[in-house]
């Protein structure tokens, strides 16, 4: 099992000395988070809190992720950075590239770029994108992120977009992963046709069962099951071993743990959040 340190709406100095403690401590990642602006009225709901809640994230410092990994990449030699995850529709998918490879360079190819679909109409009028077809255009952008980040010419004809051949330099040495979130159905079926992994926003124990098992007999449906793919999991199960033997079992890659609620504000001091990024190392990820 690998283990990847999450932390997000922090103090943003918080984020170096959390990422060498993390590289320390033998953790295999760092997941950072995305969100481009706080809308003053909305009416959308946050799916991952019970009532739908989006209030915990007013006035929450965001970094923009591609800069934070980039900035913790210069600091660590190691460890990778996942972005958990990057609204992909609400932006253009050559600059969406062009930021991935040069942030992949500035880490030494230690960047994984997870992404979703956003939940909120909030972000694609704020972009100017349309929310109607939102996901046959992650599908057109995963595939010109492939191609461009490929190296060489390329070019892309579909109906949401039209690329004519170009070319971005640098580009990955290595592919870099490119890792879906999202819990619908839709989600769990673009993650196994599309991408190399599959990223969870949290559940109870059944419902993640669940959603393992169903992404992974899609795999299987699409003709994937034998290539290698990755399941990253938020679950109370990851901070005991007979937990991370369960979520093995399971078919989970990557284990994501924290050390507060997010969905609170951060008022957890850096010396108890690095005590535990070391506490969890000796009796979770030890031995």
């Amino acid at each position: 099992m690998r283990f990847s340190l999450a932390e997000a709406m922090c103090d943003p100095s918080h984020y170096a000395p959390l990422a060498r403690a993390a590289e320390e401590a033998g953790f295999h990642a760092m997941t950072l988070p995305d969100s481009v602006a706080y809308p003053e009225t909305s009416d959308s709901k946050y799916p991952y809190t019970p009532d739908g809640d989006r209030g915990f994230l007013e006035d929450r410092p965001f970094l923009d992720p591609f800069c934070l990994a980039s900035a913790l990449g210069a600091i660590t030699t190691r460890l990778r950075f996942h972005t958990f995850v990057v609204k992909l529709p609400i932006r253009h998918p050559v600059l969406v590239a062009k930021q991935v490879a040069s942030t992949a360079a500035l880490t030494q190819d230690r960047f994984g770029f997870g992404v979703g679909l956003s939940p909120w109409p909030d972000d694609y009028r704020l972009t100017g994108v349309a929310w109607e077809g939102r996901g046959r255009r992650m599908d057109e952008m995963l595939a010109i992120l492939r191609g461009l980040l490929g190296g060489g010419y390329f070019g892309f004809e579909g109906e949401c977009f039209r690329l004519d051949r170009v070319k971005i330099c640098p580009v990955p040495a290595r592919p870099v992963p490119l890792l879906i979130g999202g819990h619908s159905e839709a989600a769990l079926s673009r993650a196994a046709r599309l991408a190399d992994g599959w990223m969870h926003g949290g559940s109870d124990t059944a419902e993640l069962g669940r959603l393992v098992g169903r992404v992974l007999e899609l795999r299987r449906e699409h003709g994937r099951g034998g290539e290698p793919f990755e399941i990253h999991v938020l679950s109370k199960d990851a901070y005991s071993k007979e937990g991370i033997r369960r979520l093995e079992e399971m078919g989970v890659t990557d284990a994501i743990v924290g050390f507060r609620n997010a969905y609170e504000r951060d008022e957890m001091p850096l010396e108890r959040k690095l005590a535990a990024v070391k506490r969890l190392a000796e009796k979770v990820m030890g031995g």
